[in-house]
């Protein structure tokens, strides 16, 4: 099977932490469309995957001139748009798990599928929650609404490559009941 080169589609690196995932459900923000959802943490680390998206930004400037242009004259230039690569540092410094990353948030109107490690599909919601780490497949695009110009990101598919620290302070059950200590049940 030939794989078709999309110069604006990029899988990040396996130590992309998924936050506020609403990959289940999708979700209205201020009664806007619900769509499925996730911010995706990238450690500034993972230079090539921070490159990839870079390049893609650009690609999909370059691809969408003529939505960007709208009916002005001229196309604005790229460093005036609204892109989705945010530096945690700079935007959530007071946001531990944005320390030294990038961030970039990614919505789909269908739901992405989701696998593990081993491209199995994962059926058990709990699996997948924000604090995970795993691959994304993103698309990045030109848009133009309302006035708002700029580069957006899609969510195609997500990969589950390990269990991470969950995010937003709520414990999984599995780690709350991990021992068989119960001293203080019923005391």
């Amino acid at each position: 099977m030939a794989k078709f080169n999309n110069p604006m589609k990029v899988i990040t690196g396996p130590n992309t932490r998924w936050s506020y995932a609403n990959v289940w459900e999708p979700k209205s923000i201020n009664g806007s469309t619900p769509k499925y959802s996730v911010s995706l943490i990238i450690p500034k680390s993972d230079k090539v995957t921070v490159e990839k998206i870079k390049k893609a930004i650009q690609a999909a400037y370059e691809e969408g001139q003529s939505k960007l242009k709208g009916n002005g004259k001229t196309v604005p230039a790229l460093s005036v748009l609204k892109t989705p690569l945010r530096d945690g540092d700079l935007e959530r410094p007071d946001d531990e798990t944005y320390a030294n990353s990038y961030f970039i948030n990614a919505n789909s109107a269908t739901a992405p599928g989701i696998v593990d490690a081993d491209r199995n599909t994962i059926i058990d919601r709990s699996e997948v929650y924000s604090g995970v780490y795993g691959r994304a497949s993103i698309n990045l695009y030109a848009f133009n609404s309302n006035g708002n110009k700029g580069i957006a990101c899609g969510l195609n598919n997500l990969q589950k490559i390990k269990d991470g620290e969950p995010l937003g302070g709520k414990s999984r059950a599995e780690d709350d009941f991990a021992t068989e200590d119960d001293d203080d049940f019923l005391a």
